[in-house]
């Protein structure tokens, strides 16, 4: 045991002792010391305790006022030297006196009697009998508990925030900026503040919200303990996500408390809230929560809430409406067809109107007309830059920090986002959507990332956030959509790292899978042919579907998945349920990790976390997040390079792409590939450098299908993905990509000179194409 660590603790636990309670907890204390000093004067009175106090004299008595410290300071420490084992040893003897407490626990002793009598009792009994020394045991414990620890709750209650406060609202505006100061969006909710008292809001509103909310919110004393547990158990044996909080607590924690998610703040809205109910009529608190609720964006109340999403008054709203709106509170973004979650938002809305008819609230006939009733949306018509891009940041700073301090709090947020570069993006998007609309796709989207750090430059989540034709609030950097060929390169990834090589030879041929349960599957090209004996080079530079089907059949699927959960790819989860075809698309992403994947790549292997934010700063000035970029290496550098190395080999794509297509930028080299799926209903086009990632898409948001000329990949998505390319790259220099040190070059002089690149250790004999058609002849001269 370290005794200094000890000492410290110890003199560090007495401190606070004095500071939080005073001297009367430290009385026992100074007994035992009294106690020691009488073991020191007469030892032969306690046999059992051979201690040898040390002489020390206390050099502090010395000092004065402008004398030579460092004569003292030695002093001192040797001073400290010496008192260490002393307190040791009263910390010893106060440790024996605990052992010893017998006549204060009588009863104790009582139950040990009626006890069968084993060794163990028999020990019990002997340590505790004739102890002399636990009246002074007895008065720290009694110090702890009645003093110290009463003291300590009185301190916490103190610190607690009155519920007087939830009546006095205070609203400052949060900015979020580009990385260069210019001003994004600013979230200034006061002027969207409209509260509205209780009798004014429709009972049908209200019943909506306690129907999803807390639907025994006029039985409860502010906190249901009942549906707390009933929430945990959930949670933890069911899977579930339930949150147990009353409308009460809800009230508390978005107005009174950080966002913090800890047990002592559960612990304080608990009391609070339960403090809250005493202040408070059960109406005033509904009243307080449906007006400082955060119903999505600057939508704070009730009634704020029914002019963003219907531009009308709370008075006016019928009961689709009113339960569409009671469903927003607990994940806005979640549930906000604005968004992009559509289903989402129909299935909560019904979930809120099949709780109002389970409690008597509507009646069936009511609530199916609900159901059957489109709901019109009003335009959003905010003033704001880079919209998608702000509602990412605002969605992660909300899961991070709470609703209330991201829109109350007064933040400064400086983002990552380039504007001048962003509306350059914009702009290409645009254009090429507008000027191939013989292609039968009406929007767009595209993603630029600092390839070396995850830092989001650009952020372009679809051609027109505001255009109500093609569903513009959809963000489809964040929608989930299957990808297409452009995930090959994670299942080839992982087969590098497990044995095969550029040079390994596959088989393009006719070939059907047959597994228990499901229908045969027989993989085709995207051009229906077959090309015979390939390399792995050939197969991913290329984009054939039959030898990534078959690679992905040998690594396994569930292999795959994992390896795509370790990357960062949301919903990707090791179940079963996905089959071989999944290296062909067959599993939804978001555009924002399959690009992570491609700037991984880019880092040599260097897993990091996209990026949005450089810096947040408080009401007053204070920093309380700095962008730190710190990555993990989930892919070797040797397998990193290999891919950028085939994705950036222009002959190598030739045979399926030609020799100058738009996957070409002169002068560079840069790693790319396409994507296209088989309903022609989402293309693709990923690539990279070592300083940036491009990934752009083009489609429907309805999922119409596109033209097919669009399945060899070079339409649609790849001329926006060269033309931003250009414009990253204009002007700078050509940056290729730098082999590791284990990656070296193999010429094999028996099959005509021949190269390719290998780790070392993985390389073959010999690097013959497939058909031996350059092997050089045994008897040639």
């Amino acid at each position: 045991m370290n005794f200094k660590k000890l000492l410290n603790s110890s003199i560090a636990a007495l401190i606070g002792i004095v500071i939080f309670v005073g001297r009367s907890v430290l009385l026992p204390f100074e007994k035992i010391v009294r106690f020691s000093a009488k073991i020191k004067l007469k030892p032969k009175r306690f046999p059992k305790l051979k201690f040898k106090f040390p002489k020390i004299k206390s050099p502090i008595r010395k000092l004065r006022l402008n004398s030579n410290l460092k004569p003292i300071s030695k002093k001192i420490r040797k001073f400290y030297k010496k008192l260490i084992p002393h307190v040791l040893k009263i910390a010893v003897f106060a440790v024996e006196a605990v052992k010893k407490l017998q006549p204060q626990f009588t009863n104790l002793v009582k139950e040990l009697k009626k006890g069968k009598k084993s060794k163990i009792v028999r020990k019990v009994r002997k340590t505790l009998k004739g102890s002399r020394y636990a009246p002074f045991v007895l008065g720290i414990i009694f110090s702890l508990l009645f003093i110290y620890t009463p003291f300590r709750v009185y301190i916490w209650y103190r610190e607690l925030p009155r519920p007087e406060l939830l009546s006095q609202v205070n609203h400052k505006s949060t900015r979020i900026l580009d990385r260069q100061g210019h001003l994004l969006y600013e979230i200034y909710v006061d002027k969207n503040y409209d509260p509205v008292s209780l009798d004014k809001i429709p009972q049908h509103v209200i019943q909506a919200t306690l129907a999803i909310e807390d639907r025994g919110f006029y039985s409860h004393i502010g906190v249901d303990f009942r549906a707390m547990l009933r929430a945990a158990w959930n949670n933890l044996f069911n899977g579930g996500l339930q949150g147990g909080s009353t409308i009460t607590q809800q009230l508390v924690k978005n107005v009174l408390l950080d966002p913090e998610r800890t047990i002592s703040r559960k612990t304080k809205e608990i009391v609070v809230a339960l403090m809250a109910e005493q202040a408070y009529t059960k109406d005033e608190i509904l009243e307080m929560y449906l007006n400082n609720i955060s119903y999505g964006g600057t939508a704070w109340g009730i009634q704020s809430a029914s002019q963003k999403f219907f531009g009308k008054n709370v008075e006016d709203l019928n009961l689709a409406e009113a339960a569409f709106l009671a469903g927003l509170p607990s994940s806005p973004s979640s549930f906000s067809p604005f968004t992009g979650n559509v289903r989402a938002s129909k299935q909560r809305q019904t979930q809120v109107l099949e709780q109002m008819v389970e409690l008597g609230y509507a009646s069936r006939a009511d609530v199916d007309l609900a159901l059957a009733e489109t709901l019109n949306f009003s335009p959003q018509t905010e003033y704001i830059r880079a919209p998608h891009f702000v509602n990412f940041i605002r969605d992660q700073l909300e899961h991070e920090y709470g609703t209330r301090l991201v829109n109350l709090g007064g933040l400064t947020i400086t983002t990552t986002l380039d504007l001048d570069l962003q509306n350059k993006v914009q702009d290409i998007v645009t254009s090429e959507v507008v000027n191939n609309s013989y292609l039968n796709f009406s929007n767009g989207a595209a993603l630029v990332l600092d390839s070396r750090n995850g830092e989001v430059l650009s952020y372009v989540g679809s051609t027109d956030f505001f255009s109500d034709t093609i569903d513009g609030e959809v963000d489809i950097i964040t929608a989930f959509r299957q990808p297409g060929s452009s995930i090959k390169p994670l299942t080839y990834a992982l087969a590098l790292e497990n044995g095969f090589t550029p040079a390994t030879v596959i088989e393009d041929e006719k070939i059907t899978f047959s597994f228990p349960g499901s229908a045969p599957y027989t993989p085709v090209n995207y051009d229906g042919r077959y090309h015979g004996k390939v390399t792995l080079r050939q197969a991913l530079a290329n984009s054939y579907n039959i030898p990534a089907v078959k690679v992905a059949n040998t690594l396994g699927p569930d292999k795959i998945v994992e390896f795509g959960k370790k990357l960062g790819f949301q919903r990707w989860e090791v179940d079963g349920s996905y089959g071989i075809s999944i290296t062909l698309g067959g599993k939804e992403i978001r555009l924002l990790d399959l690009a992570n994947l491609y700037a991984t790549f880019a880092r040599s292997g260097e897993y990091k976390k996209v990026e949005p934010i450089l810096s947040i700063k408080d009401a007053n000035g204070y920093e309380i997040y700095n962008a730190e970029s710190e990555g993990r290496g989930l892919i070797s550098k040797g397998v990193s390079y290999l891919i950028s190395n085939i994705l950036s080999d222009n002959n190598a794509r030739s045979a399926a792409f030609g020799p100058n297509s738009t996957l070409v930028i002169p002068g560079h080299q840069v790693a790319v590939k396409t994507g296209t799926t088989d309903s022609k209903r989402d293309n693709w086009t990923f690539g990279y450098t070592p300083s940036f990632t491009v990934g752009t898409w083009v489609g429907n948001n309805d999922n119409t299908p596109m033209n097919p000329i669009l399945s060899s990949g070079l339409s649609g998505a790849s001329p926006i993905w060269n033309k931003i390319m250009l414009v990253l790259l204009e002007g700078k220099p050509n940056e290729p990509f730098e082999a590791p040190s284990n990656v070296f070059v193999k010429v094999d002089p028996e099959c005509d000179n021949r190269s390719e690149v290998f780790v070392k250790g993985s390389a073959p004999a010999h690097l013959c194409d497939p058909s031996d058609d350059n092997k050089k002849d045994d008897n040639d001269d």
